[in-house]
C-alpha cells in the first residue's frame, strides 16, 4: 500500500480515485496532481515506483493543504466565526446549519436525533 502525505492509499484503484482518500483531496486537485507529476491516469496506485510517489508526495507538500493543516485550519475559521460573534458563529455553538437551510421540518444531521417534546395533545383545561 503506497503511503502519501501519511496517508495509506488504496493500491487497487486507479491513482485518480486512490488520491482522493487524502483529506484535501478531491477530484480536480487528484488530476491536477496527476498531470503535473505526469502519470498516466488509468496506472493503479500499487503499480506505482518509488520515484513516482515520492514526486506525488513532494508536490502536495510543496503546493496544497492538506489532512492535519486544512483540519486544522477549518478548525481556526470555525472558532474565529464564533469568536466574534457573528450569525455564522452563533449557528456553529448551537449546532444548527449555517448556510440558510431550512429546519422546521429537516436539518437532522446537523440537529440530532429527535428530541421528543411534551405537547398539548389531550390536556384538557
Amino acid at each position: 500500500m503506497p503511503r502519501i502525505a501519511g496517508i495509506d492509499i488504496p493500491d487497487r484503484k486507479k491513482i485518480r480515485f486512490s488520491l482522493q482518500y487524502i483529506h484535501g483531496v478531491g477530484p480536480k486537485i487528484a488530476d491536477e496532481i496527476i498531470a503535473k507529476c505526469g502519470l498516466d491516469p488509468d496506472k493503479r496506485a500499487g503499480d506505482l515506483n518509488e520515484s513516482e510517489v515520492a514526486s506525488i508526495a513532494s508536490l502536495i507538500d510543496a503546493e496544497y493543504v492538506v489532512e492535519g493543516a486544512l483540519r486544522r485550519q477549518v478548525s481556526q475559521n470555525i472558532s474565529r466565526l464564533r469568536e466574534i460573534r457573528c450569525y455564522r458563529g452563533d449557528r456553529h455553538r448551537r449546532g444548527l446549519p449555517c448556510r440558510g437551510q431550512r429546519t422546521k421540518c429537516n436539518a437532522r444531521t446537523r440537529k440530532g436525533k429527535k428530541k421528543t417534546v411534551a405537547g398539548k395533545k389531550g390536556v384538557k383545561g
